[in-house]
């Protein structure tokens, strides 16, 4: 039974993806810091903090514990902030760089270990399109999944020959409770800078996830964003 490892699941899109591999018959362990309700026999979850480099070894060890073995990661935690370059405050910038960038670091890492000790896995990191529009307002945000994607592109290449992939896949605002506090007029044009008035549910991200675990898997090293970049 594959085994997969989700950060961010006790809400929105991680919770969403946890529930949707569970009833694919995936085998799923979540981390997060706060609360997590999802309740299944195959769901174990793991009070982590993904910036807590210590914490993140030793919750994976307790994986690979359970299950011998880690098939998939996906990177979904993440933290974003609305400013305006010129106000935005250091300390914001630092936050947002240790959760979405050194987050993932220290997943990928901990878990690429483990793929390659097995010679075989996949992992998922999570970007945006506020990379490639270079979203005005968004300047760290973007920074720190800038770096994100720099990080896939190296591991990808330094994972290549041990048999783990390793891509990004981006999205513009998606349905949850983070993106209906953002003003409608703000989010319609970003969607239809991405070719997608109608906006992202959770369904439609998910189903974009998952259809690239199998015949729409992207080569290692690949960046891919649901939607049609315009101007």
């Amino acid at each position: 039974m594959a085994t997969t490892l989700i950060t961010g699941t006790s809400q929105g899109l991680g919770r969403a993806l946890a529930e949707r591999l569970l009833a694919d018959g995936w085998t799923v362990h979540g981390f997060a810091r706060g609360a997590q309700t999802l309740a299944h026999e195959r769901f174990t979850a793991h009070a982590v903090d993904v910036t807590d480099e210590i914490a993140v070894r030793a919750a994976v060890a307790q994986v690979v514990g359970a299950t011998s073995r880690i098939d998939l990661l996906i990177n979904n935690a993440g933290a974003a902030s609305l400013n305006a370059f010129l106000l935005t405050p250091g300390k914001v910038a630092e936050s947002l760089m240790r959760v979405n960038y050194l987050g993932t670091f220290h997943c990928l890492q901990a878990v690429g270990k483990v793929m390659v000790r097995q010679r075989a896995g996949l992992i998922i990191n999570f970007t945006t399109v506020a990379v490639p529009l270079s979203l005005e307002g968004e300047a760290a945000y973007v920074a720190s999944k800038a770096a994100v994607e720099a990080l896939t592109r190296v591991a990808a290449g330094e994972l290549a020959t041990q048999g783990v992939r390793v891509i990004a896949l981006g999205f513009g605002p998606v349905d949850t409770d983070l993106t209906r506090a953002v003003p409608k007029a703000a989010l319609a044009k970003i969607n239809a800078r991405i070719g997608r008035p109608a906006g992202t549910s959770m369904a439609d991200a998910v189903d974009f996830v998952v259809a690239r675990l199998g015949a729409f898997a992207p080569a290692s090293g690949s960046v891919e964003y649901l939607g049609k970049l315009g101007s």
